[in-house]
């Protein structure tokens, strides 16, 4: 909990419990179900919690915004940064129910009122967003062809709406299908640990 409070030390008295709280539900949860390796559970919070709050590092959403996390897994980075915004809306998404499960669990445990939950498939999501996020779910030219179809052309913050991803290595062969122009940020730039020197910020613009 401490490595989050060093990169974000203006969080209030709820979220700073609601942070605290993951640290015990998700090791709890991953007895039962495995949502994160077991060798990688001791690693939660510079991992998995802070390595999805890069994304705020990347962009500071006005209220309302909404996020579809498409392959949330167990939550990430959907949840975390739920936590970080609850101005704003997100939309977490994943074929796998057992692991949704434990993220809706753990969601409605901690008391977070501004997300959802789809079982399925993404193309039963009719539904149109600001932000597609995403952490290393698939090769980036084939998430972009699936997340644009919800990604909403009205824009309304600092950057054009588009699709946000977290990737390790080298993003030339993931993007040789790609048309749209994008972006990459070493995550080095926003944090010191050891675990982000091979992870990226990828960000593509509809």
């Amino acid at each position: 909990m401490d490595v989050i409070k060093k990169y974000f030390p203006h969080l209030n008295v709820l979220q700073e419990k609601q942070f605290e709280a993951l640290g015990l539900l998700y090791p709890d949860w991953n007895d039962k179900i495995n949502v994160i390796s077991r060798k990688d559970i001791d690693n939660l919070y510079v991992n998995h919690i802070l390595h999805s709050l890069a994304i705020a590092k990347f962009l500071d959403p006005v209220p309302g915004t909404t996020f579809m996390d498409l392959g949330t897994g167990g939550g990430f980075p959907g949840i975390p940064l739920a936590i970080l915004w609850p101005e704003c809306r997100f939309h977490l998404v994943d074929r796998i129910g057992k692991k949704l499960k434990v993220a809706q669990s753990i969601a409605e445990t901690i008391g977070l009122e501004n997300v959802t939950f789809q079982h399925g498939d993404v193309s039963e999501c009719k539904e149109k967003f600001d932000f597609v996020i995403s952490r290393a779910v698939m090769r980036l030219d084939d998430l972009f062809k699936i997340a644009r179809r919800n990604i909403s052309a009205d824009s309304r913050n600092g950057y054009p709406n588009g699709l946000i991803c977290l990737k390790g290595g080298d993003m030339s062969q993931e993007s040789q299908g790609l048309k749209n122009e994008f972006f990459e940020y070493d995550l080095t730039v926003y944090f010191g640990e050891p675990f982000f020197e091979t992870k990226k910020l990828v960000y593509v613009p509809l």
